[in-house]
């Protein structure tokens, strides 16, 4: 997301990352206050987490999760990789990661509001996670170097990103060849319209910004990786009227996928 005043359309993008970081400073210290989507541990478990997976990581981390699907099992982490977690959060998804690649692998946390990364930090500092590092950045330019990582990992947050293409050609720049994105997000059945489109707060609600699952899944194969496995997630349900309201005219939903690159 860019930092300076752009209009993508008609959506002012400095607009949209102002409410997108109050919306998750909000999940970083208030996990309990009221979201347009549902939170914490009863969500994950739902969504395919593994119990024991849970129990191993910080429990503060798991009631600021606000992700939208479960895709470890498509990721195939192994020990001794190098995982980037875009939009890492309170940090559930790396500390998971974490466990995955053990003590030899390595998971970078980019997020770009402060109190998530402080969240973040603080909860890995203190539960001794050495192989996790969190840094502040955008998930489309995250300044780390090409063909560094094995696998990118992101939850819920592309949808969020005014051009998700430049984000898939951030993540297809950090993959090393072979390596993986895996994600979980929302997306459409079909395009929405502009007046949703163009609508900030419904964009920070994981709504406005959801692309047409074709046109994302595209988008993904134009940055020169493959989608090998899409799935939907019926899992994951929207709690505010608004939100089921564009789910049910418009098939706002969320999918996990997996794409490789050559």
């Amino acid at each position: 997301m860019e930092t300076a005043t752009e209009l993508t359309g008609h959506l002012d993008t400095t607009a949209l990352e102002q409410k997108v970081k109050a919306m998750y400073r909000d999940v970083a210290l208030n996990p309990q206050g009221e979201f347009h989507f549902e939170m914490g541990r009863a969500l994950a478990e739902r969504l395919g987490y593994a119990p024991a997976d849970l129990d191993a990581i910080p429990s503060d981390a798991i009631d600021s999760f606000a992700g939208v699907g479960y895709y470890f099992d498509l990721a195939q982490l192994k020990p001794g990789e190098t995982v980037v977690d875009l939009g890492s959060g309170s940090g559930m998804d790396s500390f998971i990661a974490a466990g995955k690649v053990g003590k030899a692998g390595t998971v970078i946390g980019v997020d770009m509001t402060d109190e998530q990364l402080a969240k973040a930090e603080r909860l890995r500092a203190a539960a001794g996670f050495g192989n996790v590092t969190y840094r502040k950045g955008y998930i489309d330019a995250t300044g780390l170097a090409d063909a560094s990582c094995d696998a990118v990992i992101s939850n819920g947050v592309i949808n969020l990103a005014p051009d998700k293409r430049t984000v898939f050609r951030e993540a297809a720049r950090l993959l090393k060849p072979g390596g993986r994105l895996a994600l979980a997000d929302i997306v459409t059945e079909t395009q929405l319209p502009e007046g949703i489109t163009c609508d900030a707060t419904l964009w920070a609600a994981c709504i406005g910004g959801a692309m047409q699952v074709g046109d994302y899944t595209s988008a993904i194969e134009a940055a020169g990786l493959r989608v090998t496995q899409v799935r939907d997630n019926p899992q994951y349900q929207f709690i505010s009227k608004n939100a089921q309201g564009a789910t049910r005219k418009y098939g706002v939903k969320s999918v996990s996928l997996v794409a490789t690159k050559g």
